[in-house]
C-alpha cells in the first residue's frame, strides 16, 4: 500500500536549513542529508488547512493567546497522558532551546551548576556555558544493551552543588523512553539534593509500541521542582513554526522566566504558529497514528538493513523518535575520518555522535523521518562505500 509519506517533496530552495545549508555544513550539496531533527513529510491537513484559513485574512498583525490555544495543550495531555495540567501553569515560548536557556538563567544563579547527561542533544551541553553556569556531566550508562540513568553518579553530581538537571525523555540521540520505575529513582534522588529538573517531553508523542511515555511531572509527588518543556513541533512536522509551551507549577518560577523573556523583548506568539499548534492538537491524533506506523516499518527496514549489510555498525535500538543512534566504533576511524566516510565517500549526510558529547564519539546519529524510499537509497550508498572501504 503506497503511504502519504512515501511521497518525496523536494526542499530545495525553501530556505530549509537541512537542505539549503548542505554545501555549508557538509563542502558539498550531492548529499542525502538525514541530519536535522525534523521530517521530510508534509504536515497534517488539519495544520495546512488551519494556516491557510488564517494567510486568507490580509492582516498579521500583533496576536495574543487564545483561550483555545491553551485548551487544545490541556485536552492533548489529558487524553495522551491522564495528565491533567492547570492552565495557570502554562507559559508560551518561542521554542523549546530558548526555553532551556530562559530556564537556566531565570532559576539559577552564575555560580551554581546544570547537570547534564550525555551524549545528549547538543543544546543541552552549549546551555549552560552560553548562559554562564558551570556545568556537571552525568553520563548515561550502557547496562544490558541500552543506555541507562547513572543514578549513583547523579547523586554526587547533587553532592558536588548540582541545582538543575536538563532531562532529555524520550531521549535524543540514544532513543531511550524512560520506564517509571527509572523516573521515580531520578525524582528520589533529586528530591534529595533538591535538583531542579527541566524535562524536555517535546519527543513524547513519539514512542514506538511496547514502550510508554509517561511525563516526569506526573510522578511528582510536589517535592520536586519539574519544569516541562512540550511542543507539537516534532510530533506534527513544524518545528519551524517556533511555538511551544512550559509547564511551569511554580507561580514563582513563571514570573522568573517571565522576566528572562521580557528582558530580550522576545515573544512567541504570531498569527500562523497559533494556528498550527491548536490544530495540531485538536485534529492530529489520526495523522500520527499512521505516522508511527510509517516510522516503526522503517525503523525495522533499517534495523534489518544494517544487520545483513553493514556489519561494522551496530544500531542502538530505538524505543522512540525518529533518530537512530548508530554504534560505529568497529570501522575503526577517528570522529572526524567518520564524518569523511558518510559524506565524500557514501554521500550521506548524517550527525557526528561528537556534537552530543565526548560519550557519542565514534556514533553517528541519523535521522528515518523521510520517505522509504530516501532512507534506502541512502543506506544501499553507505554499504556500498563501507565494502569498498573494508575490502582490499
Amino acid at each position: 500500500m503506497i503511504s502519504r509519506f512515501d511521497k518525496v517533496l523536494s526542499r530545495n530552495g525553501t530556505s530549509s536549513l537541512k537542505y539549503d545549508a548542505r554545501m555549508a555544513t557538509f563542502g558539498k550539496e550531492s548529499v542525502i542529508p538525514l541530519w536535522v531533527a525534523d521530517m521530510d513529510f508534509a504536515a497534517p491537513e488539519c495544520v495546512q488547512r488551519a494556516m491557510a484559513e488564517r494567510a486568507a485574512h490580509p492582516i498579521y498583525g500583533y496576536t495574543i493567546f487564545p483561550d483555545t490555544l491553551y485548551e487544545s495543550l490541556k485536552g492533548w495531555m489529558a487524553e495522551r497522558y491522564s495528565w491533567q495540567i492547570d492552565r495557570e501553569a502554562i507559559l508560551m515560548c518561542p521554542g523549546v532551546v530558548p526555553s532551556l536557556h530562559a530556564c537556566i538563567m531565570a532559576l539559577t544563579s552564575p555560580d551554581e551548576s546544570i547537570i547534564v547527561q550525555p551524549p545528549v542533544y547538543a543544546p543541552f551541553i552549549s546551555a549552560p556555558e552560553v548562559t554562564g553556569r558551570k556545568m556537571l556531566l552525568n553520563p548515561l550508562k550502557w547496562f544490558e544493551d541500552r543506555y541507562t540513568i547513572d543514578l549513583d553518579h547523579l547523586a554526587q553530581c547533587g553532592e558536588q552543588g548540582g541545582r538543575l538537571l536538563l532531562f532529555c525523555s524520550p531521549h535524543n540521540p540514544v532513543g531511550r523512553v524512560w520506564e517509571r520505575d527509572e523516573l521515580k529513582k531520578l525524582l528520589d534522588v533529586c528530591q534529595r539534593y533538591r535538583i531542579t529538573v527541566v524535562s524536555d517531553e517535546i519527543h513524547a508523542d513519539l514512542v514506538y509500541a511496547g514502550h510508554i511515555h509517561t511525563p516526569l511531572a506526573k510522578l511528582n509527588s510536589g517535592e520536586v521542582n519539574i519544569i516541562t518543556a512540550v511542543a507539537p513541533s516534532k510530533t506534527f512536522n513544524i518545528p519551524g513554526l517556533g511555538l511551544s509551551a512550559l509547564i511551569v507549577p511554580s507561580m514563582k518560577d513563571r514570573a522568573a522566566i517571565n522576566k528572562v523573556f521580557d528582558t530580550l523583548h522576545v515573544s512567541a506568539s504570531n498569527p500562523f504558529s497559533i494556528a498550527a499548534f491548536e490544530a495540531a492538537y485538536r485534529e492530529g491524533r489520526l495523522w500520527l497514528d499512521e505516522l508511527m506506523a510509517y516510522l516503526v516499518c522503517t525503523r525495522d527496514f533499517v534495523t534489518d538493513f544494517i544487520q545483513q549489510h553493514l556489519p561494522r555498525i551496530k544500531l542502538i535500538e530505538a524505543e522512540g523518535t525518529y533518530l537512530l543512534w548508530l554504534d560505529c566504533r568497529a570501522m575503526e576511524m577517528s570522529d572526524t575520518e567518520l564524518k569523511q566516510f558518510f559524506v565524500q565517500k557514501a554521500g550521506v549526510g548524517l550527525s557526528p555522535g561528537k556534537i552530543f558529547g565526548e560519550q557519542g564519539s565514534g556514533f553517528m546519529r541519523m535521522n528515518i523521518a523521510a520517505p522509504r524510499s530516501v532512507i534506502a537509497e541512502a543506506l544501499e550508498k553507505i554499504a556500498r562505500a563501507e565494502t569498498a572501504q573494508r575490502l582490499p
